[in-house]
């Protein structure tokens, strides 16, 4: 018997995120079995709806066996078939059930950031299209969060189960306050990091593109970062768990940077290309369901009160003052700003202290 919370979410996914209509091409990606519950009753939902549907369920242990045994010539073999598919699709829904995130830990990380450039074109094409992406609970996210899987789902469906319309709004007035801001201080532990975003407008996220979801983000001006952050949660990326990382910037360039754990791994994605050591995004968590570290960045990234960058490619939109930072990753670091009297602070006004926000 299904979890009904599956059909409701499956709901707002298919009905508010996406907005799937009759006669739309939908491709469900789902990255293994563990998260067929949900795809099962988003593929009914759409399908009822007169929509056309594929279903692409992966198979983790092959992904492995993959990155393990690929020669170079593989690796960097034109992705003709998914290039196929994301032309092909008007909307995506991604539902990423990891059976074990740490399954690439031991793989050649070089290997993995040489796909990760090859598939940038599909990255590409999908981004300029309608689409929504989920994390779905499995014994491997829970273990990773310290968790039951009961309690694991509990919390998940709580954060996602919400009236997103109505969270919408109070998003609109942050990014109101944040819009075109001259300069965006940010002060905490170890950090004094300054940041422009003159003449760029946020953009809210309320559930249409991650579930669960709640920031507001846009991407800085590319040469106007100056100063020093540090980041006490970890971030895990491609299996590899980076631990306090620390950057320094000056004119938008990282020229300095730290890490107790997989700093070469960090040290080879800053380098794999020219956009690597600048920002992408700027963000704050608004979402206070979300209220503990869960290792998992779409999570983390919202957690209420805490802000995040992104190394790397910038989102492209349409509204005025779009980022321009291109590369092959766009790597999110959480900073917790919920302690010891951090802040934001947005030309002089803070917007932010101990995690609270104001405005």
């Amino acid at each position: 018997m299904t979890d009904p919370r599956n059909q409701k979410l499956a709901k707002i996914l298919v009905d508010y995120s996406i907005k799937l209509k009759a006669k739309e091409k939908l491709i469900i990606s789902c990255s293994s079995e563990k998260g067929l519950p949900l795809a099962k009753e988003i593929y009914k939902l759409a399908l009822l709806k007169g929509a056309y549907c594929y279903l692409n369920l992966g198979v983790v242990e092959l992904e492995y066996f993959y990155f393990k045994n690929a020669t170079l010539s593989q690796l960097q073999s034109k992705p003709e078939i998914g290039l196929f598919f994301a032309n092909w699709a008007d909307k995506y829904i991604n539902i990423v059930a990891e059976k074990n995130d740490r399954a690439l830990a031991n793989i050649d990380p070089k290997k993995i950031l040489i796909k990760s450039k090859v598939n940038k074109p599909i990255q590409d094409i999908i981004l300029k299209k309608t689409w929504v992406t989920t994390y779905y609970p499995t014994h491997s996210m829970a273990q990773t969060a310290y968790l039951s899987l009961e309690e694991m789902e509990d919390f998940y469906f709580n954060a996602c189960l919400k009236d997103w319309k109505k969270e919408a709004e109070k998003l609109v007035h942050l990014k109101k306050i944040l819009d075109g801001a001259k300069e965006i201080k940010v002060i905490g532990e170890k950090t004094n990091l300054s940041l422009s975003f003159t003449r760029r407008r946020f953009q809210v996220c309320d559930g249409r593109y991650n579930m669960p979801d709640g920031e507001v983000y846009a991407a800085p001006l590319e040469t106007k970062t100056n100063g020093k952050i540090y980041f006490d949660f970890p971030s895990l990326r491609q299996s590899k768990e980076v631990i306090s990382a620390s950057f320094i910037f000056k004119n938008g360039q990282v020229v300095a940077f730290n890490a107790t754990k997989n700093k070469d791994f960090l040290s080879e994605s800053l380098n794999i290309d020219a956009g690597a050591k600048r920002l992408g995004e700027f963000a704050l968590g608004t979402n206070y369901s979300i209220n503990r570290f869960m290792n998992n960045t779409l999570f983390d990234e919202k957690i209420g009160g805490t802000i995040h960058l992104a190394l790397g490619s910038a989102f492209p939109f349409e509204e005025e003052g779009g980022g321009k930072n291109e590369s092959a990753i766009h790597w999110d670091f959480v900073k917790d700003m919920r302690k010891n009297g951090s802040q934001v602070i947005v030309d002089g006004k803070i917007i932010l202290r101990d995690g609270k926000i104001f405005g």
